[in-house]
């Protein structure tokens, strides 16, 4: 009697002792959470970081301003633009196409003068 009452013990025992050596695998439908949350997780960080640079960009953009309408102001279409070229000694050269239609003469600085 003892003897059966000890094998019951043990074979009740081994898938137990199994079981718990085995890991554990979560349904899909959970591991696709914990990938969502994990992402989400990664960009707030990430957002986080970047949030500061993001705010000097800005704060750049506005100082720049003025100038790029300038800018603007002196280039009408992109498209009657070629490629830029950077020549030998470092200054960038955008040529106006062939056909394209004349350029309006850009705003006169205060003194009579062009300033480029």
């Amino acid at each position: 009697m003892k003897r059966l009452a000890l094998t019951l013990m043990m074979v009740t025992a081994a898938p137990a002792a199994l079981a718990q050596d085995l890991p554990v695998t979560p349904p899909p439908e959970e591991g696709f959470d914990l990938m969502e949350e994990g992402a989400k997780l990664l960009f707030r960080g990430l957002m986080t970081e970047m949030e500061p640079m993001l705010e000097g960009m800005g704060k750049a953009l506005e100082e720049m301003e003025p100038a790029l309408q300038d800018l603007l102001a002196l280039v009408d279409d992109i498209r009657n633009y070629e490629a830029p070229r950077v020549l030998e000694n470092g200054d960038i050269l955008i040529p106006r196409r062939n056909g394209a239609p004349p350029l309006m003469a850009p705003p006169a600085a205060e003194g009579g003068e062009i300033e480029l």
